[in-house]
C-alpha cells in the first residue's frame, strides 16, 4: 500500500510537467501536443495521451518531458520495457531534467529483471537532497530487492513446471488452484469475459485429470464475481472473496458454501468480526477447520494489505481476528495465504520482503515456541521479476500448484505444478479417513470425531461427521500415533489407535469404517487406547485420555453401570494371566474411582486369557487379545 501510494504522488507530480518552463518546446505544434496529453492525463485518457507524446516527440525529438511522459505513463501501465526506452532518451537528451527520471528508470529496470543495471539510477536517486522518508524507504527497498535479486541468481532451484493440459487449463485466464486433501479434486477459479466462476476437476483411478465444469448449485452467480478460495480438507465447505454483494460489510468480504450431495449450497457471509467495512478476501483454512488466515487492509496492521487468522469458537462464531505480526506482515503488501495441512507452514506473496521485482512467493513456519520464523523467498525461477501468487502445496510437501503465464499455455494465464524443492517443503503430512455407521442398521451417524496426539495429549481434530453420509477426514502431522474416539448420544464411545508412521502412507488415506453400537445390556466397547508396560498393571500417562473418556461417557449417562474388563494373550501360565488381568482391571476401576464415578455403578473382572478375540499364533493376534474392555451392566 505505501509503495502504490508513493508511486501514485509520483505519477500526479509528473502529469503536471507541461505548466514548467523547462519543459517546454521550442516547436509550436510539439508544445501543443504535450500540453493536449496533460489534458487528456487529468482526464486518465492514458491511450489518447501516449497517442499525443509521440506526435510531440515525433515533432521535436529532443523534447525530453514528452519523453518522460511517456515514460511515466507506461510505467503506470506496468509496461516496464517501453518505459525503459522513453527514460533512457531522457538520460541522453537532459539527465538533470528531473531526479525522478532516475526512480523512474531503477524502477523499470529492475521490474524487467535487469537488475544490475537498475542499482546505478536507484542509488543516484536515492542521494537526492531534500528526498522525503517514503521515497527513501521504497528506493532502499528496491536496491535491496537488487542486491538480494542478484545474489539468488546464482544459486537457481531446480523447476520444471508441467501443464496439466486442456482438462483444467482454457483458452481464458485460470488460477487460484486448490486441492482437497486427498488430492483428487482440484477446485479453481476461470475468468471468461470478465466474469469469475468456480470450476471443478477430478482425477480418476489412474490419475488424470477429467474435464473440468462449473461447480453445480447455488455458489456461482451472473450478477457477481466468485474467486479467491480455499477448500476444506474434506471438500464439503468452500470460503471464498465475493465483492460488492447486497449483504456485503465492505468492498469485498468472505463468504463460505457447504456440499450437499453433488451441488453446493448458497453463499452465506461469515459476518463480523472476520468481516468489516474494509476489504477482505483470499481466505486459507486450516486442517483442523477452526483457523482462517485471510487478507485485509483493516486498521491495526503492519502496512497495506497483511495477513490476519481468526479461531473458531465454541459457539459456532469466528472470533476477532489477529495480525499475523512483522514476522510475517510488512510495511507493503501481503496477499494469497495458503497454511499448509501440518498447521506450521505457511506459503503467502509479498512485495515487502526481499524478492525479484513484484510479489513473489515466501514461506514461513511456526517454531517450537509458536512464533512465525523469518520468511524464506522460494528462489530463483520458481519466483522471477513478474508476479507471483496462489501457491498451493500437496500434504506430502512434494508438489505444488500454481498460475502463471508462459509459452506452452493452453492460453492467458493457465495452472501448472511442479516438484516443490526440498529445503522449502512443509512437514509431511497423513490422514485418517473413516466413514461412522449404526452397528444394526448399517446408516450414517453424524458422531463427534477426536483425533489426540497420545505423547503430547493435544487434541489435533475435533469435528462432527458429515450428516449426509457419516464420513470425516483428518490430516494429521506423518510420524506420530494417534488416538480417536467416536462420541454419540445414545452410542458406546469408540477407542482406537493408529501410527501415521508407514512412509508409504504419506499423502494417502488411513481408510477406517466404524460401526457405533447402541447402549444396551451386554453391548461392549473396547478402551485402545489405555496402555501398561508388559507384566505391570500400573497405568501408563498416555493412558489418560481414554479414561477421562469413559469418565465423560458415564458422566453423560448417569443410569448406567459398567463392568471392567481385563484380558491377556496366552503368554506365561493361566493363573499368572488371571491375576494380572484382574490387577489391570482394577487400577482402570480405581482411576474411575478417584474421577468421581460412583462406586455403585462400576465392577471389574479379570478374564485372563480366556475370552481371545483373535489368535494367539500371531503377534497382531495376541496384540488384540492384551485389551481392557468395559460392558454395560442391567
Amino acid at each position: 500500500m505505501q509503495r502504490s501510494l508513493y508511486l501514485l504522488l509520483l505519477y500526479n507530480v509528473l502529469f503536471c510537467f507541461s505548466g514548467y518552463g523547462q519543459m517546454r518546446s521550442d516547436n509550436r505544434r510539439a508544445q501543443a501536443a504535450f500540453e493536449k496529453a496533460g489534458n487528456q492525463l487529468r482526464n486518465h485518457q492514458y491511450d489518447l495521451a501516449i497517442a499525443s507524446l509521440e506526435s510531440a516527440v515525433a515533432l521535436d525529438t529532443g523534447f525530453a518531458a514528452a519523453y518522460q511522459q511517456l515514460g511515466d505513463i507506461y510505467r503506470r501501465q506496468q509496461n516496464y520495457e517501453k518505459a525503459t526506452l522513453q527514460y533512457g532518451r531522457v538520460v541522453q537528451l537532459d539527465p538533470a531534467l528531473t531526479a525522478l527520471t532516475w526512480f523512474g528508470l531503477g524502477e523499470s529496470l529492475l521490474h524487467t529483471g535487469r537488475y544490475q543495471e537498475a542499482l546505478p539510477p536507484l542509488r543516484r536517486y536515492l542521494a537526492t537532497p531534500g528526498l522525503d522518508a517514503a521515497g527513501k524507504r521504497l528506493t532502499s527497498k528496491y536496491i535491496a530487492d537488487c542486491e538480494f535479486s542478484l545474489a539468488a541468481l546464482k544459486r537457481p532451484q531446480t523447476f520444471h513446471p508441467r501443464n496439466p493440459g486442456p482438462a483444467i487449463n482454457s483458452q481464458y485466464d485460470e488460477y487460484f488452484p486448490r486441492l482437497t486433501a486427498d488430492y483428487r479434486n482440484i477446485i479453481f477459479t476461470r475468468k471468461e469475459n470478465n466474469q469469475e466462476n468456480f470450476y471443478e476437476s477430478t482425477q480418476d483411478s489412474s490419475g488424470e485429470w477429467l474435464t473440468a465444469s462449473l461447480l453445480q448449485g447455488d455458489i456461482n452467480s451472473e450478477l457477481y464475481n466468485e474467486g479467491a478460495h480455499c477448500i476444506s480438507p474434506d471438500g464439503k465447505y468452500l470460503f471464498f472473496t465475493g465483492c460488492n454483494r447486497p449483504d456485503g460489510l465492505g468492498s469485498c468480504d468472505i463468504y463460505v458454501s457447504r456440499r450437499e450431495g453433488g451441488f453446493w449450497g448458497a453463499p452465506y457471509n461469515i459476518g463480523a468480526p472476520v468481516n468489516s467495512g474494509g476489504w477482505e478476501a483470499q481466505p486459507a483454512l486450516a486442517a483442523d477447520g477452526r483457523t482462517l488466515y485471510f487478507v485485509s487492509n483493516r486498521r491495526g496492521g503492519q502496512g497495506g494489505y497483511d495477513i490476519w487468522k481468526s479461531q473458531l469458537q465454541g459457539d459456532g462464531q469466528w472470533g476477532a481476528p489477529v495480525n499475523l505480526g512483522p514476522a510475517v506482515n510488512t510495511s507493503y503488501d501481503e496477499s494469497s495465504p495458503y497454511i499448509h495441512a501440518d498447521n506450521r507452514t505457511l506459503y503467502f506473496a509479498s512485495d515487502g520482503w526481499p524478492g525479484f521485482g513484484e510479489k513473489d512467493i515466501f514461506r514461513s513456519q511456526l517454531d517450537s515456541a509458536g512464533k512465525w520464523q523469518e520468511p524464506t523467498n522460494l528462489g530463483y525461477p520458481i519466483n522471477d521479476h513478474h508476479e507471483q501468487s496462489a501457491l498451493t502445496v500437496s500434504m506430502n510437501g512434494k508438489q505444488a500448484f500454481f498460475s502463471t503465464r508462459r509459452d506452452d499455455a493452453v492460453g492467458g494465464l493457465d495452472i501448472y505444478w511442479f516438484d516443490l524443492p526440498q529445503a522449502v517443503r512443509p512437514h509431511p503430512v497423513a490422514y485418517l479417513k473413516g466413514t461412522i455407521v449404526d452397528a444394526e442398521t448399517e446408516s450414517p451417524v453424524q458422531a463427534n470425531v477426536i483425533v489426540t496426539d497420545i505423547v503430547a495429549n493435544q487434541v489435533l481434530y475435533n469435528e462432527q461427521a458429515d450428516y449426509e453420509d457419516g464420513t470425516f477426514l483428518a490430516p494429521l502431522p506423518f510420524g506420530k500415533t494417534y488416538a480417536l474416539h467416536i462420541k454419540q448420544p445414545g452410542y458406546l464411545f469408540f477407542s482406537e489407535n493408529y501410527p501415521l508412521d508407514d512412509s508409504a502412507k504419506i499423502n494417502d488415506a488411513y481408510e477406517v469404517r466404524i460401526a457405533l453400537s447402541r447402549i444396551k445390556v451386554g453391548s461392549t466397547g473396547t478402551l485402545n487406547n489405555v496402555f501398561f508396560d508388559i507384566d505391570r498393571y500400573e497405568l501408563l500417562p498416555k493412558s489418560k485420555i481414554d479414561l477421562d473418556n469413559l469418565v465423560e461417557f458415564l458422566n453423560l449417562n448417569k443410569t448406567v453401570r459398567v463392568e471392567i474388563g481385563g484380558h491377556t494373550d496366552n503368554t506365561g501360565s493361566e493363573a499368572h494371566n488371571q491375576t494380572l488381568s484382574e490387577n489391570r482391571a482394577k487400577a482402570v476401576h480405581d482411576y474411575l474411582l478417584h474421577a468421581g464415578v460412583i462406586a455403585s455403578r462400576l465392577t471389574y473382572k479379570g478374564y485372563g486369557q480366556s475370552q481371545p478375540v483373535a489368535t494367539n499364533e500371531t503377534d497382531e493376534g495376541r496384540q488384540l487379545n492384551r485389551r481392557t474392555d468395559f460392558k454395560i451392566m442391567e
